[in-house]
């Protein structure tokens, strides 16, 4: 049996307000918030409510049988540097960002061109991750504690 971390509704808010307390720092604001499905949705409307930004979709589980939504105003949008937040539940291995930024053609090796209007952000991030993302809040080392990170919107019952 694999062993469990859990996080916390609280841990969850205080990291969206963490998040946003980095970006408003930064004097960086994005004009909309994406959700990454599944995990990402309800981080992504919480912000949505608390900060006013508009929120949307993008379907990506990799690890759910490589499915995936592909979104061509969100590349053009991109790449006309319109402000992008791109907010998931965790950042685990860095296939679903890395996936994103393939399919928006944002080259992940430019992190400059990626922080000028296009930003990841994640509540949970694992640091052995392939993917750097902007704004976290809880830092995880899976290489030296393997724990399966289980939020409360996945065994709520």
């Amino acid at each position: 049996m694999t062993n469990k971390r859990y996080i916390t509704e609280k841990q969850i808010e205080k990291g969206i307000l963490e998040i946003v307390s980095s970006m408003y720092a930064d004097n960086w604001r994005p004009e909309y918030i994406v959700g990454v499905t599944r995990g990402g949705l309800i981080p992504a409307v919480k912000m949505s409510h608390y900060t006013g930004i508009k929120m949307h979709t993008l379907d990506v589980r990799l690890r759910d049988g490589d499915i995936q939504e592909s979104n061509e105003w969100f590349q053009k949008q991109a790449k006309e540097g319109t402000n992008i937040l791109v907010l998931d539940d965790i950042n685990d291995t860095g296939e679903t960002f890395k996936w994103i930024c393939k399919d928006w053609d944002i080259p992940t090796d430019s992190a400059r061109w990626r922080n000028r209007n296009v930003r990841f952000a994640t509540i949970v991030d694992n640091v052995p991750s392939e993917f750097d993302v902007d704004y976290s809040s809880i830092e995880i080392n899976k290489a030296e504690d393997p724990a399966w990170i289980v939020f409360p919107f996945e065994e709520w019952w």
